[in-house]
């Protein structure tokens, strides 16, 4: 009685992992192949619990236009997930929070390349940034203050 109660225990936790697993979203990443701080923010977001898929180019600002990442607003990669836009290296946690408020904006975006942000970890150094929401319209507003 003992055993069967585990093993229904055990496929029902497999079961609830499986079923996460299938549900976790999916982020296209849009990179130069020679970047190494881009790889390092995919590692980032699948070590947060997202699948990655990464698309090598030497075309990113061909995705930066079609995703509407504002002009002066670009990274060094740009990603994609669940139809919003994910620009530079913007941290897990606040792609996470965008896909569960789901706001009326094209995505996020961190411009340039901060040290200390997701992929850009260099020793102790971490310089202040913004997340910012981009709205519909290209306008940004604060979204998360590091």
């Amino acid at each position: 009685m003992k055993t069967a109660f585990l093993q229904l225990l055990l496929v029902g936790s497999f079961s609830v992992s499986a079923l996460a697993a299938s549900e976790a979203p999916t982020v296209d990443v849009y990179k130069n192949p020679s970047c190494g701080c881009c790889g390092k923010w995919v590692d980032h977001m699948r070590a947060n619990g997202f699948t990655v898929r990464s698309h090598d180019t030497n075309d990113v600002v061909q995705q930066k236009y079609r995703l509407g990442v504002p002009y002066g607003y670009g990274s060094c990669h740009t990603a994609e997930v669940n139809g919003y836009l994910v620009e530079g290296h913007v941290p897990a946690r606040d792609v996470r929070r965008l896909l569960k408020e789901q706001p009326k904006a094209r995505g996020l975006a961190v411009p340039a390349m901060p040290m200390g942000s997701p992929g850009m970890e260099q020793g102790n150094r971490k310089d202040h940034y913004d997340v910012l929401l981009v709205n519909q319209d290209g306008t940004t507003q604060t979204y998360t203050r590091y």
